[in-house]
């Protein structure tokens, strides 16, 4: 089974996929990853003195030793606008997403839910483009090409607040289709993966990251309903 995972920055990978991607690859199966940019507009890079292209450089290390941390088949970093996805003709994007999903011919492509988990706009562009690639491929009777996965996070219900601050956007329990328990090694993993980007300790900790994911990770399926969850992103797909 070949698994294709597209997120906009580095990093987004380690915030919980990297677990699965570990249990994936225990398992014997292909895990490619594609990610559009570099990160470089990220606010540290002004607690570093380091300019957006010098910031983009010092992730693209980062997630090579992320590579190697986890194994990965195969990894591929662009460098369209980080921070900047929204201002860009889709199609542009489009065109690479397909290229890349043809070249590497996965089962199944994972990427974010609609909200993006943190509504931010580079992950909200990625999903659309994902989901349309995915959708027009499909028609086209793309070889091997049968599930697309969204990650989320379960809906805690109560306030749409979290001490103080807005917190992540969830999904209801109804749309989650798969419910991914993960082994200490897997965790494991997702914590080495995490700890290769050393200019983004602080941000790690202060997100929670290792707490909020827990023993679970959670997936939307496009245009399948699996009632109940499945454990596995593979699963039902024979």
């Amino acid at each position: 089974m070949k698994f294709l995972y597209i997120f906009p920055h580095p990093d987004d990978e380690s915030f919980g996929p990297a677990a699965a991607m570990h249990a994936q690859l225990a398992e014997g199966h292909e895990v490619h990853l594609l990610t559009l940019t570099r990160g470089g507009a990220t606010l540290q890079r002004h607690r570093l003195g380091l300019s957006v292209e010098e910031m983009g450089e010092v992730r693209l290390r980062e997630m090579l030793d992320v590579e190697r941390v986890l194994g990965l088949t195969s990894m591929a970093v662009l460098d369209y606008p980080d921070n900047g996805l929204k201002d860009l003709d889709p199609r542009i994007l489009e065109r690479v997403v397909r290229e890349y999903i043809v070249n590497v011919g996965p089962d199944v492509v994972v990427t974010y839910a609609v909200h993006g988990i943190s509504g931010f706009h580079d992950h909200l562009v990625t999903h659309a483009v994902v989901k349309r690639v995915f959708v027009e491929l499909c028609e086209e009777g793309a070889p091997g090409l049968r599930r697309l996965a969204l990650l989320t996070l379960p809906d805690p219900g109560g306030s749409a607040f979290d001490n103080g601050k807005i917190r992540l956007k969830n999904s209801a329990p109804e749309d989650i289709d798969c419910e991914m328990p993960l082994t200490e090694a897997d965790t494991a993993a997702m914590k080495a993966a995490l700890s290769c980007y050393a200019t983004y300790q602080e941000t790690i900790e202060e997100s929670g990251v290792i707490e909020k994911v827990g023993r679970t990770l959670y997936f939307e399926f496009f245009a399948e309903d699996c009632t109940p969850p499945v454990g596995k992103l593979e699963e039902g797909l024979g």
